[in-house]
This record gives structure tokens, C-alpha cells and sequence, in this order.
């Protein structure tokens, strides 16, 4: 009993006088942080950014268990107050940036994030950044996900954004973008194109017909001052599962349109669409949404499909639209 105890006791007593450097977070990705901790202003949102204590166990960032580097940045729904510090360019392994739901982040994106080439995600959105969207995400090869969304942005999109092999989705909605939608949006690098979401800006102009050559699941271009004809965008053969074009000024007769099945919601309201509404509807077994309100549409509702489930206010304020569920012709 007497040798165990004297066992314990020395190890006990080692164990203090050679402490074991057990912390996981890297010295130098601690240092960054530190900073832009300081560049924050030291918010209690992050409170637990103690230099005493290992960064990999702070709040709203994550190490990568292999490497023990910082491989995330999520700082969401704080009271903050500045701009995105440009030491968060001196994260090297930082695979995914976010700050969403600050509204007192101000400042453009600062160029540093350019450096981050293992960035899959950035998500900066629900604040009040300014400027330009940055042409260097187009350098981001990795990126599978942009969202700028919610913003003060303003200016034209960067063209190069199409040249992102892996992007899956991009959000440039609710900003101050104005000029026209890029004819590189008709030739995205990577073997299908992102969800495209540009809507709630100042866009102008005819969309590129070079985006009826790519097969979009999900675009929404609605509340712009988008015109013409945008019939290259349909299709049986595309993979169209969201649509949303409402409230911009397209015009253009709609009447032999043809749809995939695939189709699920497509909101076409205050627009000058003419025509009838196609008859190609009524074979959509997947469509739950649908909209053509003020616009210059004549004729019966086809009857069929789901186009009678819909209420009067998907249909009115037409010039001579009618039958069910609007009075009978």
C-alpha cells in the first residue's frame, strides 16, 4: 500500500513540476485571432478569446482535428461594431468564413480574404458592407458556396465569378448591384451552374441568352429592371425545379412555352408577359407555386394539372384572362 502511494505521490508531483503542453491550437493562427479580436474592438461576443486558454476551444471557430489549424470562422448574430478585419486573411487553413446577421459590420470586404485558398464557403451577409463585389473570389478555386447577400453592394457583378469550377451556389440578392447580368453567367466553369440568385437589385437590361445554354436548378432574378425575352430559359429538357421573375419588366408572348417536369415553383407577376398561359402547365405533376399576376395575358386558363388549385390572386390583373379560378369566360 505504502509503495503505491509513494507512486502516486511522485507522479503527482512530476506532473507539477513538468506541466505537459497539452494545447492544440496552433501559436500563430492564436496570434491572428488576437488580432482581430483587438481590430473588433474586443466584443463580449467573444469573450472567450482568453490568451490563457487553447484557441481550439474557443467560440465561433473550429481546428481541423488533423492539423490542429484554424479551419473556421462563424461569427453570427453579435454585437459588433467595424469591419471585417484583414487579419482574417492570415488564416491560411480557413475553410469557412462567416459573418451573418451584424448590422453594425460596415467597410468593403477587405482584399486580404483573397489569400484564403482553402475557402469552400464565405458567407458575409445581413450586415452593412459597401463597395464593389470583389473580382478576387473568382480566384477562390475552391469555393462551393458565395453569399453576399442582404448587403450595401454596389456596382456591376464581376464577370469572373464564372470562373469558378465547384461553385454550387452564389447570392448577390438584397444589395445595390446595378448594370447588366454578365454574358459569362452563360458559361460557369464547373460542370453544372450554381443557383443563381440576383434578385431585389438594380439590374438592367436583357438577360444573355448565353444562360439558356447552361441548365440551372434555381434562379431568381426577381425585382430588378430586367427586360426582353427570356423564353431561352425553358424547356422540357432543362432542369428547372425554382423560377422566380417577377416584378421586372419582361415581355415577350408565352403561349407555346414548353416546362420540365421537374418544375416545382415559377413566379412570373408584374411583368408584360403576353399570350396565353401555356397549355404545357397542365402536365406538371410537381408544381406547387405558380404566378402570372399583372401582366397582359388573354384567354382561358387551361384546365388540368395543378393550374386549378391556385387562387384568383395568381391569375388576376391580366387584360382578359378567365375561366377558373377566375369568372368564367
Amino acid at each position: 500500500m505504502n509503495y503505491l502511494f509513494s507512486i502516486t505521490f511522485l507522479v503527482y508531483f512530476l506532473s507539477l513540476s513538468f506541466p505537459s503542453n497539452s494545447e492544440r491550437c496552433n501559436p500563430q493562427d492564436k496570434k491572428v485571432l488576437l488580432k482581430i479580436k483587438q481590430d473588433l474592438n474586443n466584443p463580449y461576443h467573444l469573450a472567450s478569446w482568453n490568451p490563457d486558454t487553447d484557441c481550439c476551444d474557443w467560440y465561433v471557430v473550429d481546428c481541423d482535428p488533423k492539423t490542429n489549424r484554424i479551419n473556421a470562422l462563424t461569427v453570427f448574430q453579435a454585437n459588433i461594431s467595424g469591419q471585417i478585419p484583414a487579419a482574417v486573411g492570415d488564416l491560411p487553413y480557413l475553410e469557412n468564413l462567416v459573418f451573418r446577421h451584424i448590422t453594425n459590420i460596415t467597410g468593403q470586404i477587405p482584399s486580404a480574404i483573397g489569400k484564403l485558398s482553402r475557402l469552400t464557403l464565405v458567407r458575409i451577409s445581413y450586415t452593412n458592407i459597401t463597395g464593389p463585389v470583389p473580382s478576387f473570389f473568382s480566384k477562390l478555386k475552391a469555393l462551393t458556396y458565395l453569399d453576399l447577400s442582404f448587403n450595401q453592394l454596389s456596382g456591376s457583378i464581376p464577370p469572373s465569378l464564372s470562373l469558378l469550377p465547384n461553385l454550387q451556389a452564389l447570392h448577390l440578392d438584397r444589395n445595390r448591384l446595378t448594370g447588366m447580368i454578365p454574358e459569362s453567367f452563360g458559361a460557369f466553369a464547373g460542370s453544372s451552374p450554381p443557383d443563381l440568385y440576383l434578385s431585389h437589385n438594380q439590374l438592367t437590361g436583357s438577360v444573355p441568352k448565353s444562360l439558356g445554354n447552361m441548365n440551372f436548378t434555381r434562379i431568381d432574378l426577381s425585382r430588378n429592371q430586367l427586360q426582353g425575352d427570356i423564353s431561352f430559359l425553358f424547356g422540357k429538357t432543362k432542369a428547372l425545379e425554382n423560377a422566380d421573375f417577377s416584378r421586372n419588366l419582361f415581355e415577350f408572348d408565352i403561349t407555346k412555352l414548353e416546362f420540365p417536369e421537374s418544375l416545382i415553383a415559377l413566379d412570373w407577376n408584374h411583368n408584360k408577359l403576353q399570350g396565353n398561359v401555356p397549355v404545357a402547365l397542365t402536365t406538371l405533376g410537381n408544381l406547387q407555386q405558380f404566378n402570372v399576376s399583372y401582366n397582359r395575358l388573354c384567354g382561358q386558363i387551361p384546365v388540368g394539372g395543378n393550374l386549378q388549385s391556385f387562387t384568383y390572386a395568381e391569375y388576376f390583373h391580366n387584360r382578359c384572362l378567365c375561366g377558373a379560378p377566375l369568372p368564367a369566360c
